[in-house]
């Protein structure tokens, strides 16, 4: 197995590691780091989950120059949360640091002072790490200095397309240094992101980490059909039944993620609320809360399954599936990280088969429970009835059909050997049927034959 001193990082990094508790690179660092290191601009193509934060994060922080106090560095990311957790990583990292290796790290996200960021500006610092909106304002207003900079990190690509901030991610990029290094990270590489990608990035190395190794066997996948039942009460049955170290339970929407949280706090639940809409301040409250262990449940929308990470995840439960089914594996990887393991839970309605199908051809294995009385139960599998083939019954005409009138393509299908208690009356039953209609409709024909019959011989 590889550790970190095989990928030739300085040994305060490496020692750093050893002192987190980090021995040994995942897939994704064993890869990019190397790359990074040999001055490469990447593609990084991975799934949530995989240390694909620290993957950019210590070639980035081994190669600044401590010496030199300029901006050397810009790392940006789609969401403040997910800026403040690159953020606190790097400085957890930099605070183990000895004195002489130290770095000057900043972070410059939305919803903060803007004026107190410009007053600290005049000691420029060596490693940024924002959002793309506020970098970029502290660049026009003159107050950040980045034509020094060589190292770009785009994280979450994909969202930055999403939320529309890859404009101010390409006006950052203009005013660095003409020979760049750009690393772009992201789950998919929508056709949106080409352009940026072409205009930046000259044959850059591709890095992708299948997904099925990413989607980690640790976690249990849980399909829960709905049956039309009010959804907060079934979730809460299913927490009070598990009892989480801490469940975040997603929905599609700002709207139903309100409408769920409301619900569960009805139902004398303790839970927080994440989503995008909530002011800035509020955001803040609620991570440092749930951070702190205040919450059990947190409802979320998938700006939490791309944009935060929250340690000790044990439980993960969609109310709804998402449209995006990329969003499953966002969602089900915040649990089951660090060589624990996880319970991802999802409540289904049929019209969903198609998305449940489409993800089990994606590599996920489900499990079929339900709650009934308060208890957790196994379900069979929910295609059987299906799957199931009817029997069939011959009529006088030779015409196949099942006995309860399900006909199977006009197919007949081999009498079964086992057979239900009363079947034989059944099958009568359903024989003297068929064969009452077609005596119907044959007599009906004799009587049309004879009526033509008759109005021909008084037509001439």
């Amino acid at each position: 197995m590889a550790d970190f001193k095989n990928l030739k990082l300085p040994t305060h990094i490496t020692d750093s590691l050893l002192k987190i508790g980090f021995k040994n690179p995942t897939i994704v660092q064993e890869r990019v780091i190397p790359s990074i290191l040999s001055g490469k601009s990447i593609i990084g193509q991975s799934q949530t989950g995989t240390g694909k934060t620290h993957s950019f994060l210590l070639p980035i922080m081994a190669e600044i120059e401590v010496d030199k106090p300029v901006v050397q560095a810009i790392v940006s990311a789609p969401t403040r949360e997910l800026a403040t957790q690159i953020f606190l990583a790097a400085t957890k990292l930099n605070d183990l640091f000895p004195e002489e290796n130290k770095i000057q790290i900043r972070s410059y996200i939305g919803g903060t002072d803007k004026q107190r960021s410009i007053d600290k500006l005049k000691q420029q610092p060596q490693l940024i790490i924002g959002t793309p909106g506020r970098i970029y304002d502290l660049i026009d207003s003159n107050a950040l200095n980045v034509y020094t900079a060589k190292q770009l990190v785009v994280d979450e690509a994909d969202l930055m397309i999403d939320l529309g901030f890859m404009e101010d991610v390409d006006k950052i990029a203009s005013r660095m240094a003409k020979v760049l290094q750009i690393l772009v990270f992201s789950a998919t590489i929508p056709e949106k992101l080409q352009p940026f990608l072409k205009k930046y990035m000259e044959n850059p190395k591709h890095i992708e980490v299948d997904p099925k190794q990413v989607s980690a066997k640790k976690i249990e996948h849980i399909l829960v059909p709905s049956k039309h039942r009010n959804k907060a009460e079934l979730i809460k049955n299913i927490l009070t039944i598990h009892n989480p170290y801490l469940a975040l339970i997603f929905a599609n929407s700002k709207k139903n993620a309100d409408e769920l949280y409301a619900g569960l706090a009805e139902r004398g639940l303790k839970v927080g609320l994440m989503h995008g809409d909530l002011p800035a301040r509020e955001r803040k409250r609620v991570m440092k809360e749930i951070n702190e262990l205040k919450y059990q449940y947190v409802v979320a929308s998938d700006l939490a399954a791309r944009g935060i990470d929250i340690e000790g995840v044990s439980h993960v439960i969609n109310s709804e599936i998402p449209q995006d089914l990329d969003f499953y594996i966002h969602r089900s990887g915040r649990t089951g990280r660090a060589s624990l393991s996880g319970v991802a839970i999802t409540i289904y309605e049929d019209r969903d088969e198609d998305a449940i199908i489409k993800l089990e051809k994606m590599g996920i294995t489900f499990t079929n429970k339900d709650v009934v009385k308060g208890e957790w139960v196994d379900l069979k599998d929910r295609n059987k009835r299906k799957k199931r083939v009817a029997p069939t019954v011959e009529t006088k005409s030779g015409k196949a059909i099942a006995p309860t009138g399900e006909a199977k393509s006009g197919k007949a299908v081999a009498k079964p050997k086992a057979v239900k208690p009363g079947y034989k009356k059944k099958h009568a039953f359903e024989m003297a049927k068929v064969n009452e209609k077609e005596r119907r409709a044959h007599k009906k024909q004799e009587v049309r034959t004879a009526k033509k019959a008759t109005k021909a011989k008084y037509s001439k």
